[in-house]
This record gives structure tokens, sequence and C-alpha cells, in this order.
């Protein structure tokens, strides 16, 4: 499965770098997450609880930053695992550029699931990742906005 777009931030290149990596601000924008431990600039391991379509499960993994082209571009990548109701595993690359006052982040994204999620359906799926997305960018957009605005 794969995933991209671009969103439009009202806060300078430099702040939305920030906010992405720090853990307060993804672990309020990331839907359902219980918990995200930062162990060093690079690891973050995360608990979230999620319903696809009839399975409802809490996800427990690890996520790796790659901050090489820093602070225009990063990677991820991370794996979970949801007990009965299957496993994820994925990568993105994040792309920062400054217009002005604003930032355009732009992400592209690809992820594998197996066990009882896999069976739910691509549409199904597809559909659910797509939403989950764009409830974390808007939510990411809004979290930086007010920062900025404080």
């Amino acid at each position: 499965m794969e995933l991209n777009d671009e969103i439009v931030i009202n806060a300078p290149k430099d702040r939305v770098y920030a906010a992405l990596n720090d853990p307060e601000i993804l672990k309020q924008c990331i839907p359902g997450c219980e918990e995200l431990i930062k162990h060093s600039d690079t690891e973050l391991e995360a608990k979230v609880l999620l319903k696809v379509g009839p399975v409802k499960a809490r996800f427990g993994g690890d996520v790796v930053l790659d901050q090489t082209g820093a602070p225009d571009a990063f990677s991820l990548s991370g794996q979970g695992n949801g007990g009965a109701a299957g496993h994820a595993k994925g990568a993105a690359d994040v792309t920062l550029t400054a217009d002005g006052d604003t930032t355009i982040l732009r992400y592209e994204a690809k992820a594998e699931i197996g066990g009882k999620l896999a069976q739910l359906g691509s549409r199904l799926i597809q559909s659910t990742a797509r939403k989950l997305a764009a409830k974390f960018f808007k939510s990411f957009a809004d979290a930086v906005d007010q920062n900025v605005s404080a």
C-alpha cells in the first residue's frame, strides 16, 4: 500500500522540523497513540490503539528516524505488532519546503500488513490509512500553528 500527500503548515520550516521531532506533539497528533517514548534522537517506541473495520488492536512498535537530509528531508521506518490482529511495517520519506512564512510538507509512505488486518481487504485498509494520515496531519498542522501563535 502506498500513500502520499502534501500539506501546507502555517509555520516556518525550522519550527515544523522541530515539531516533527517533539514526542509530546507527535503523541497528541497520532490517532490512538497511548504512549510515545523517545529512546534517542533516532529511535522511538509507540503504543497505539487502532480500529480498522471490525478489528480493534493495540499495536506496540518501534520507529527509526534517518535525519541525514535534515532539516529539508528525513525518512522514517518502523514496524509494529498487534498480536492476533496482525502486524504492520512501513517507511516514509518526508520533505519540508519553505514557502514564505509557511512550510510545504510532502510525504510518500509505503506499508505492508499481515494477519487478520490483511484479510479485511485492500480498499478498507487503504481508506482507513488515508483517514488516519489525514487526521494526523490536520492535528499536526493545528498543533504547530498553536505553538507559533503562543
